[in-house]
């Protein structure tokens, strides 16, 4: 955290990194980490969020406070307006998870987490307007730096090595994620995910691509509501201020662009990519044993009374 005793206001942050993976931590992972985790690890969020928002883009002393506060607020809707939501679908996925099921289903319980992470974008848009209203040069400077090397970190993990080490790093993963909800997969599954990896349209290189889009983006959006709106802003005194309109409608369509991408062809991508995804789950959960699948009723029902429990925490 840096220290700036002169800064203007200070930022009304609620969602995620300020990068372009902000709205997805908080998206996706606010969504996982309640069920991959414990109660204790989601009362803990608020904490890894500030700290890792800091990271990102290095509060001044004036910051500081009023993120915390922010984030709080943030995680207090989340828990009263979303965990119920997710708890409820658990009971559905239970269900689900007897039988055997269709891509189609699959997907349709895809896009109905899509429609959560839609709505934390609607929450988290005029605090990160505002925040971004308020970064200055040095901490535009380092976020900059920060996302080159999350740049290194993808080039590491998924563009470096041979074709074999990077789909055996791809198989570690996958692996312990479908051991996580069946228990040990067999041999034969084992084999059935590795042709499924193997078949994914998934091409790193075009995402990375698209990640570095989505960051430069970013970094201009910024850019563009400060010189158009920043001076304004910052002049207003009262902590409650919210951003000028204008502003956040530029952030809203850079946040849709996270989502739904402008680069010609990467929507067919995407969505080819949704679709194999799905298609493998399904062929992997329908070959799974009674026992498996008892094991991921119990795992879910672990998983929703947590919810159930974070959810009535005052």
């Amino acid at each position: 955290m840096q220290t700036s005793p002169g800064a203007v206001g200070g930022p009304r942050l609620i969602v995620g990194r300020i990068i372009a993976r902000a709205l997805l931590l908080l998206g996706v992972t606010l969504v996982l980490v309640a069920c991959s985790a414990t109660r204790v690890a989601y009362n803990q969020a608020p904490n890894l969020v500030y700290w890792r928002l800091d990271g990102f883009v290095d509060f001044t002393d004036t910051q500081s406070p009023q993120a915390r506060q922010e984030i709080d607020r943030f995680f207090a809707w989340h828990r009263r307006a979303e965990l119920p939501l997710y708890a409820d679908r658990l009971v559905q996925w239970q269900a689900l998870a007897l039988k055997d099921i269709t891509p189609e289903q699959v997907c349709t319980e895809f896009e109905a987490m899509r429609g959560s992470l839609r709505r934390m974008v609607d929450q988290g848009l005029e605090p990160l307007t505002a925040l971004a209203l308020q970064l200055g040069p040095q901490q535009l400077e380092h976020l900059k730096r920060r996302q080159l090397k999350g740049d290194e970190s993808f080039e590491k993990d998924f563009l470096r090595g041979t074709p074999a080490q990077r789909l055996d790093s791809r198989m570690d993963r996958a692996i312990d994620r479908y051991e996580t909800l069946y228990g040990a997969l067999s041999a034969s599954q084992r084999d059935l995910l590795q042709t499924g990896l193997q078949r994914s349209p998934w091409d790193p290189q075009r995402s990375f691509a698209e990640r570095q889009r989505r960051q430069a983006a970013l970094l201009q959006t910024i850019r563009d509501i400060q010189a158009s709106h920043g001076v304004a802003f910052s002049a207003t005194t009262n902590g409650a201020r919210k951003p000028p309109p204008e502003a956040v409608a530029a952030v809203r369509t850079w946040s849709q662009r996270l989502l739904d991408s402008p680069t010609p062809g990467y929507a067919a991508y995407s969505a080819n990519l949704v679709r194999e995804g799905c298609a493998q789950f399904a062929q992997l959960h329908n070959s799974t044993s009674p026992e498996q699948r008892a094991h991921a009723v119990n795992v879910l029902q672990g998983y929703e009374a947590d919810l159930r429990a974070l959810a009535a925490q005052d």
